[in-house]
Order: C-alpha cells, then sequence, then structure tokens
C-alpha cells in the first residue's frame, strides 16, 4: 500500500474532531470507548458531556456510578461504562492517575481491548502497534484481495500481522489514524467512492470487480426474541423505580417493575396480582396495557409493553416523578416515561 498516498488523502479529508489534536490518553481513551459500536455524530456530544464532567481520570475514578450511567445514558452497552470506571480507579490507584505508557499494558485495563491499546499506544505514544477495527478490516480486505473472512480466528490473524507488516513506524499514530479515516469516509461499506480513490489503481477489489465482496464475513449472530412486561406502579406524584442487577442487559441501570414472558405470551392475572403484593401496591382499577415498543439491540430482539398500575397506598421503592432524571433508565423506559407526560 502506497503510505503518501494514504497520508496526503488523510491530510486533505480528514474530519476535525474534538478527540484527534490530544496526546492526552485520558481523552484519547474516553473517546475510543464513546465510539465502539457508535457513530461520530451520536458519540461527540457524549464525549463533550464527560469531558466537561469529568476533565480528568481521577474526577471519572472519583464518580458514583450512578452518576456515570445516567450521563452514559441513550448510548447503549452500558458495560463500557462500568468498565471505563472501574479501569479509572485502577489507573488511579495502581498507576497514581497516570495512564500505562505501552500497548501490553493498556490490555491489562478493563474493557480495553487490542484494538483500543493499540489506538491509545500509537496516538498518545506513538508506538508502533497497528490499529485494526471494521474500517481497516474493510480496506486492506479490499486492497489486497483478502477473502478469508474476518469474523474467524485464521482471519484475524491474517489481517493483524498485514497491518502490522504495513504500519508506518514513524508516524504509526498518523497513519493509524489515516487508514481508519480513509473506510470510514473513501473506502465505505455501502456507496464506495472508487471512482475518486487515491488507491483504485492498485486494489485488487476494484481491478477485479470485488468491491461489493469484500470484505467476507461469516452471519454468526442469532438474534434472541424476548418479550417484557413493564408496569407503571403510580401512587400520587412518585413511581416505583429499582435498580437492574441481574448480569443481563441494561445492568445497574433502573427500570419498572418487569414481568418476563416467553413465546409472546401476555402475563396472567395471577403473576400481575404477585407483581403488585411484591412492591406492596394496591390497584385502583383495572391494570391494563397502555402501550407496545420495539427495541432491537445487537443480538436481541425485545418487545416490550407497558402496564399502568395506579395504587391505593404507597408502594414499596419509590421515587418523585421530578427526581427521576438523576436516575440511568434504558432509553425505552426513558422515552416511555417522557412522552407519558407524567
Amino acid at each position: 500500500m502506497n503510505t503518501n498516498l494514504l497520508l496526503n488523502w488523510y491530510e486533505n479529508n480528514k474530519r476535525e474532531l474534538l478527540w484527534r489534536n490530544t496526546k492526552d490518553p485520558y481523552k484519547i481513551w474516553l473517546s475510543e470507548i464513546i465510539l465502539q459500536q457508535t457513530r461520530v455524530a451520536q458519540g461527540t456530544p457524549y464525549y463533550k458531556n464527560f469531558i466537561e464532567k469529568y476533565p480528568r481520570v481521577e474526577d471519572l475514578a472519583a464518580a458514583k456510578e450512578q452518576d456515570i450511567l445516567k450521563l452514559w445514558q441513550g448510548l447503549g452497552y452500558y458495560s463500557r461504562a462500568r468498565y471505563l470506571h472501574q479501569s479509572a480507579k485502577e489507573i488511579v490507584s495502581k498507576y497514581r492517575g497516570v495512564f500505562p505508557k505501552d500497548y501490553k499494558s493498556l490490555l491489562q485495563l478493563k474493557g480495553i481491548g487490542q484494538y483500543t491499546a493499540a489506538a491509545i499506544a500509537s496516538f498518545a505514544y506513538n508506538e508502533p502497534v497497528a490499529v485494526l477495527d471494521g474500517n481497516v478490516f474493510r480496506v486492506l480486505s479490499r486492497y489486497y484481495g483478502i477473502k478469508t473472512a474476518i469474523n474467524t480466528g485464521e482471519g484475524k490473524k491474517i489481517f493483524q500481522e498485514l497491518a502490522q507488516k504495513i504500519l508506518d513506524k514513524t508516524q504509526p499514530g498518523k497513519y493509524n489514524q489515516a487508514i481508519m479515516e480513509f473506510g470510514a469516509l473513501q473506502c465505505t461499506a455501502q456507496q464506495t467512492r472508487c471512482n475518486t480513490c487515491p488507491l483504485q489503481q492498485n486494489c485488487s477489489a476494484y481491478q477485479t470487480g470485488m468491491v461489493e465482496k469484500l470484505p467476507v464475513k461469516l452471519k454468526k449472530i442469532k438474534i434472541k426474541k424476548r418479550y417484557f412486561h413493564y408496569f407503571l406502579i403510580r401512587y400520587q406524584n412518585q413511581i416505583v423505580l429499582e435498580k437492574r442487577k441481574e448480569n443481563d442487559i441494561w445492568k445497574n441501570l433502573y427500570h419498572l417493575p418487569l414481568i418476563e414472558c416467553v413465546n409472546g405470551k401476555f402475563p396472567k392475572k395471577k403473576q400481575i396480582d404477585h407483581l403488585l403484593q411484591k412492591y406492596k401496591a394496591q390497584a385502583e382499577n383495572e391494570v391494563k396495557c397502555i402501550s407496545r415498543k420495539r427495541h432491537k439491540l445487537t443480538h436481541q430482539d425485545l418487545q416490550i409493553y407497558f402496564w399502568l398500575a395506579e395504587s391505593k397506598e404507597k408502594p414499596l421503592f419509590t421515587v418523585e416523578i421530578n427526581k427521576l432524571d438523576r436516575y440511568p433508565l434504558p432509553i425505552i423506559i426513558a422515552k416511555f416515561l417522557d412522552n407519558y407526560n407524567l
């Protein structure tokens, strides 16, 4: 691959991103974690908010997990936020607030994998370690005509060795930024810009008509269907809210009382009565289903139903409606509560 052509393209086409012109490993780390499974446009305001509230890693480490999850609300993949917090505390306690300065040490932190460690090491410390994300997979697969599936052990090994081999060792940080940006803006998944591509002359996929067929990825994801029935148990200006502790989606976020059913069935009256008894709620009127939503995650397809139960007595675990903004909620529940006009 012609490194000069790639770097020249980068200088002329790169986006001005908030975290791009910094060597601060904390800011780089924060941006990379936020941008996992997240578009730049969506992640940017979250990055701004985190830097404003937690300008240093010590600030993030000292924060309450609930506050971090609240700030993260809407980004999804909440384990990222929990790992972010755990790693911040480890950096403060183990490294006295100073980020590990090499790839291997960075890998020891919770939530930091090979890509993120390589990004921090190369961007902040100019360590010659190649990054390998979806954009880089796509560029390398097309340019070199590699048909091995990128989501197999063999494929990952082939691409990692190739990425490291062609890495510009004199300016690895800039090169890594360039090849990722090239995949994000030029060699895109859809509507590829081959006609204006500076690398087309030596691109194997372009020369052989394989652009739309590469990279190869095996379909392994099995989507699980789940049926959630949430109960808005209301008493005067309060509703029941509790922390989700299961080691499942939305762990440590707050949610409404839940009955999960199988095969699309609705909860039986006996189940609903048992739920109300659990929270010591006494339904004033018939408990009714008032809304239905669908929420898709990477591996799960959620059918979500919201029920209303007005209680004659104050139930357990109630919070005041005007204080709901203090609690991190799954975005689907937050939107429902906003639209319901409590």
